[in-house]
């Protein structure tokens, strides 16, 4: 089936005429089989498939931009990642891009988005490779062939790597660019083969139709459950171990990075998995580890000279390698991927600062703070004289993919927090006994134990104590960890560096809320560092 001309795969509508050749609902081995026919990627000893995305190893924030049309003029928080385009330029622009593939080879995935069927939503991803096919086959839901006749896709996404914008006409700024129309239900992609930007253009689509439209709360997290049925949520940003934390061999995953929360659960937008692959090994990440196999698709990695087997600590090429594969190569994946709502919430930062505590238990006041700063903070860089790792604040844990005010999915996760009675924790999984180059990175299986003893009840009625400045209420005492390091300041030799540090991390928090204020309630407002 390497030629379907029906009216599935039939392009016409959407003004690509001329295909040479249609590659419509390929499967991952034909599409894989293709990739190295076309010496655009080659297979690892595993028989995963590796490709290299190019100049783009990353998305590209300030090349993605939203129509600024009578849907969004008044809806979207215009900002340095919402970015406004016209409606003239984006209509131009389409013209270009569909001309583009005229003559070209193209393949064509339908597949869904949402796994909860009461917010299912049909998409057509159209490129010009056929890896980033796969890509869409891993990530998003697969339809059945019954399915695929009745199948109505209402968003479409159209990339094509080759084609380079001309900013002085097309009013990009710069050759690549990501653009939604929420008006047309397209996302145009030019000049970037990096796969994430089909991804999270769909996700930043759901950011806005879910909770504007359906009343859904859509979440930048991981979920898993438990066996008595628990759904436990973990928010945090890239680095932070949110994808690691979730994979838990005693809990069912229900996604790794995407999630709506309704009023009767938790459901996966997506149906695959986009793992950071820096540093994998089989004993750190075990299911992640055995899912490179065939069928996932590795971008960015290199091989150990002479063979083909990926050395996953090279970041010669980017430290943002990546593995794409389908829900499924995870054994204990919940299918279909749908959880009650949350019990537990866990906020998680890298605190390369080590001044917050390992876990803390946080009030809703608390948890709103937290959620609104979306934290964490990356170790010292490469570049030469940066020794002090950098903050970063990404409001609600994503803001470069949230078209809406972050107040508006803040006061939707407070709703539903109070409303559930959700137990909300914050979690270090950065450094201890000093920052980054002094101390030491907290042991995975202690945050592990922490998180395992949260879930299960056991520091329901332990005692707390608050730390001064954040006032989080830290467990004196925590199944499987030595209870020394609970309070950070405990674990530094000197103490008075430890106030510091403290006291300077607690006014980057206060200066970064400063753009929240006026959105925030009182209870908000009081939940801030105290210097």
């Amino acid at each position: 089936m390497s030629s379907v001309s029906n009216h599935l795969a039939d392009l016409r509508e959407l003004g690509i005429e001329n295909a040479s050749n249609v590659h419509y609902q390929l499967s991952p081995e034909k599409l894989v089989k293709q990739t190295v026919e076309r010496n655009q990627g080659v297979l690892s000893d595993t028989g995963a498939l590796a490709v290299n995305t190019g100049e783009f190893t990353g998305r590209s924030p300030k090349d993605k931009f939203i129509v600024k049309d009578d849907i969004t003029t008044d809806t979207v928080n215009w900002n340095d990642f919402n970015l406004p385009f016209t409606t003239e330029n984006f209509d131009r622009l389409y013209r270009k891009v569909t001309a583009y593939f005229s003559g070209k080879e193209v393949w064509v995935r339908d597949c869904f988005a949402c796994a909860d069927n009461n917010y299912r939503m049909g998409v057509k991803v159209i490129t010009e490779l056929p890896w980033s096919s796969l890509f869409a086959y891993n990530m998003f839901l697969r339809p059945t062939e019954e399915e695929l006749e009745e199948m109505q896709c209402e968003w479409t996404v159209i990339q094509a790597p080759g084609f380079l914008a001309d900013p002085a006409v097309d009013g990009t700024r710069q050759s690549n660019f990501a653009v939604v129309s929420f008006t047309r239900k397209v996302i145009l992609i030019g000049g970037t083969a990096y796969t994430g930007e089909i991804k999270k253009g769909i996700f930043t689509v759901l950011n806005y139709i879910l909770p504007h439209d359906k009343q859904v709360l859509s979440m930048h997290c991981s979920a898993n459950q438990g066996a008595d049925g628990d759904t436990a949520i973990f928010f945090g940003l890239s680095g932070t171990g949110k994808t690691t934390l979730s994979a838990d061999p005693n809990r069912k995953l229900i996604g790794d990075d995407e999630h709506g929360w309704t009023d009767t659960g938790v459901f996966n937008f997506e149906g695959g998995c986009y793992a950071k692959c820096i540093d994998l090994s089989a004993e750190k990440e075990p299911e992640i580890f055995r899912a490179v196999r065939p069928g996932a698709l590795l971008e960015n990695i290199t091989f150990f000279p002479g063979t083909n087997t990926v050395n996953y600590a090279d970041k010669s090429i980017t430290e943002n390698t990546r593995v794409s594969y389908p829900l499924s190569y995870i054994p204990n994946a919940l299918e279909p991927s749908v959880g009650a709502v949350p019990k537990n919430i866990f906020f998680l930062t890298a605190d390369a600062y080590g001044v917050l505590p390992p876990i803390s238990r946080l009030t809703p006041g608390q948890a709103m703070y937290q959620f609104i700063s979306g934290y964490t903070a990356k170790v010292a860089g490469t570049e030469a004289g940066v020794t002090e790792p950098k903050s970063t604040f990404s409001a609600c844990f994503g803001a470069p993919f949230l078209p809406l005010h972050p107040a508006e999915y803040a006061r939707m996760l407070g709703e539903k927090m109070r409303k559930n009675h959700v137990n909300v924790w914050l979690i270090n999984t950065g450094w201890t006994g000093g920052p980054y180059g002094t101390g030491s990175r907290i042991k995975l299986a202690y945050t592990r134990a922490m998180i395992a003893a949260a879930i299960d009840g056991k520091l329901d009625n332990a005692k707390y104590r608050n730390t001064p400045v954040f006032g989080l209420a830290i467990p004196e005492t925590c199944p499987g960890v030595p209870a020394d390091i609970l309070d950070p300041r405990n674990t530094w030799a000197d103490k008075n560096a430890y106030d510091e540090k403290a006291a300077n991390l607690a006014s980057q928090f206060i200066r970064n809320f400063e753009k929240y204020a006026d959105a925030a309630d009182q209870e908000i407002l009081g939940a801030a560092p105290k210097i």
